[in-house]
């Protein structure tokens, strides 16, 4: 079973920064393209970013564009978001998962992490 481990969640202040890492220990990425998704108490889970296998495609939701950037590092095995300018609408917990990248858009599979949490509070 393809299982995913995030990290990097935490506590930061409006206007900071955090960067979260998705990887994997038994199975390539390299394999996959990535998504990053996430959901705020009471609301559904929203897509986020999304990376390619090879890298050179990339997607951001629009509430994020210009402030979230998504990365791959095939050789650690890992895939980034790096968060910039936060916003306290940015609190969830954000999850990554496997899937296929064509024509423009991700295709989720059933392949996710456990998520980890992020707060932007003052």
């Amino acid at each position: 079973q393809l299982q995913l481990v995030e990290s990097g969640g935490g506590l930061v202040q409006p206007g900071g920064s955090l960067r979260l890492s998705c990887s994997a220990s038994e199975f390539t990425l390299n394999d996959y393209a990535i998504g990053w998704f996430r959901q705020a108490p009471g609301k559904e889970r929203e897509g986020v970013s999304c990376i390619s296998d090879s890298g050179g495609s990339t997607n951001y939701a629009d509430s994020v564009k210009g402030r979230f950037t998504i990365s791959r590092d095939n050789a650690k095995n890992t895939v980034y978001l790096q968060m910039s300018s936060l916003k306290p609408e940015d609190t969830a917990v954000y999850y990554c998962n496997a899937g296929a990248y064509g024509s423009g858009s991700y295709y989720p599979k059933d392949y996710w992490g456990q998520g980890t949490q992020v707060t932007v509070s003052s």
